[in-house]
């Protein structure tokens, strides 16, 4: 953003500005507006920034609908033809990677000593070398608040304090991640943070966490982005960039509005260790890959490789990371650490197919095309109801209900009413060609096998962005084999559940 001014500047009255600053607030008069800002003391106020700000704002009014818009504020924000305007905190310029305790652990299995192990076996596994970073505490870390409101954490399951146990972490070279609730208390009914946001926010940024996941619990469905736009201010009024991540579920299709408030919004319900909820999860997310891109990521729910069905089947745990990173999903690993087998971590610890996830450009990759087994193509448009429209009336029915006494299960009720109601698609076929671009003109390439026998499954050049007669070398991320020279089209055969993966470079687009 900082870059707008000197890149995109137009020869116009609207290159000239002026900026007063009293009582922290930053006033900017320009040829695109005028706006207010409040601007903490302690910071220098940055002129040139918000006029860059400005410019996105009207540029992104006059021309919402426009490709060409979005691509040259994309180009100037970030060198990406793919991201819009995105909430600035210096923080998710790629997806996190790191480990989360909640879908191994839940709540009962949290407490201080685990962390710590987990931290531990992050380092000495090769893990964090790989890039994986994060440490953070899903819900049940917390248990009350004290007379000034001050949230308290569970000291049976953390004896030396929250504070004491972020210091551990950041001395092992990592960072340190919590989690609270949008609303009055979180899914395991612990305090949450609505009308609490400006004093745990500072809490937070005093003990000097890195990461908040923040959940939607116990609160009116309907108030989600004002719920959320609380939390974003107040992360922002303190001294500490903290990478927030938004858990609303995806109900109000927060792919469409969260970019300018957090790092990451989830765009579906909770992931489980299974081929049905993490393939329905996968097709629910992809409707979105359009909106994600560098400082804001759509969020499809942590890992569950080695977790479940995924640690009895490496192939599905191999096709579930693969995918994860080319969809440029948060790599959140969910699975315990200290037990893995070599085949788990060698499965998510693949540099080749990590450097997807971690590519500068930032280009979510998405399904292409697809095909029935007797190699008939199908449809790739499929016809979705958006979580909104989904669930609007039940959420109408259900609001006035849903505060201090409504339980996570009556609100997750909502989504289970008609689970396949966004993502099935008779027209879609289980073979399917899964495509992103990377920096450099190199192309990221998956064929997926959903059906239940091996299958040859073609990518034709024309539907991943290239020209028939462009020559790409072809590099298996998986083998760790360059294959040679193909034109036109490419065909490998997958095993069933399972993915083959590929990198093409180098390549000329269309």
């Amino acid at each position: 953003v900082a870059l707008l001014p000197s890149l995109l500047t137009p020869a116009s009255s609207s290159s000239s500005c002026t900026c007063t600053y009293n009582h922290n607030i930053l006033t900017v008069q320009s040829g695109y507006g005028k706006t207010e800002r409040d601007h903490p003391g302690h910071q220098q106020p940055d002129c040139a920034k918000t006029v860059a700000i400005m410019m996105i704002q009207s540029w992104h009014s006059s021309f919402r609908s426009s490709a060409l818009a979005v691509a040259a504020m994309a180009i100037a924000t970030t060198g990406t033809p793919n991201a819009a305007f995105a909430y600035d905190n210096g923080l998710g310029l790629t997806p996190p990677m790191g480990w989360n305790s909640w879908n191994k652990f839940h709540c009962d299995g949290l407490n201080e000593t685990l962390v710590l192990d987990m931290a531990d076996a992050l380092i000495e596994s090769g893990l964090h070398d790989a890039g994986y970073t994060y440490i953070n505490l899903d819900d049940c870390w917390q248990k009350s608040r004290n007379k000034d409101g001050t949230i308290q954490e569970d000291l049976d399951k953390f004896p030396s304090t929250i504070p004491a146990l972020v210091d551990n972490i950041h001395d092992k070279g990592l960072l340190f991640g919590l989690y609270s609730d949008a609303g009055y208390r979180t899914c395991a009914l612990r305090p949450g943070s609505l009308g609490y946001e400006v004093q745990d926010a500072t809490t937070y940024a005093s003990w000097d966490v890195d990461y908040l996941k923040y959940d939607n619990c116990y609160a009116d469905p309907l108030t989600a982005k004002s719920r959320y736009k609380a939390m974003h201010d107040a992360l922002n009024s303190t001294d500490r960039p903290i990478f927030f991540s938004m858990c609303e579920w995806g109900w109000q299709d927060p792919a469409t509005w969260a970019r300018e408030y957090a790092n990451s919004w989830r765009t579906t319900g909770d992931i489980k260790p299974t081929w049905e909820s993490w393939t329905m999860i996968l097709d629910q997310n992809d409707q979105w890959h359009e909106y994600a891109g560098p400082g804001g990521w759509n969020d499809p729910d942590m890992l569950e490789a080695g977790n479940g069905e995924l640690l009895d089947s490496l192939v599905q745990a191999r096709s579930h990371f693969t995918l994860w990173c080319l969809i440029k999903a948060p790599l959140l690993l969910g699975n315990d650490l200290r037990a893995m087998s070599d085949e788990i971590l060698e499965i998510i610890s693949n540099r080749e197919v990590i450097a997807w996830n971690q590519d500068k450009l930032g280009h979510q990759g998405h399904k292409v095309a697809t095909y029935f087994a007797d190699g008939t193509r199908a449809s790739t448009k499929q016809q979705f109801t958006t979580q909104r429209q989904l669930r609007t009336q039940q959420q109408h029915q259900t609001a006035s209900n849903v505060k201090g006494d409504a339980s996570k299960s009556s609100l997750s009720s909502l989504s289970s009413s008609n689970p396949n109601a966004k993502w099935t698609d008779d027209k879609d076929g289980p073979l399917q060609v899964w495509t992103g671009k990377l920096s450099e003109d190199r192309i990221a390439l998956v064929l997926f096998n959903r059906s239940p026998t091996a299958a040859n499954i073609t990518a034709e050049w024309n539907d991943i962005g290239l020209d028939a007669s462009t020559s790409a070398n072809v590099r298996c991320v998986w083998w760790h084999k360059d294959l040679g020279s193909f034109s036109a089209s490419f065909t490998a055969e997958v095993e069933s559940l399972g993915v083959a993966a590929f990198e093409l470079s180098p390549v000329q687009y269309q």
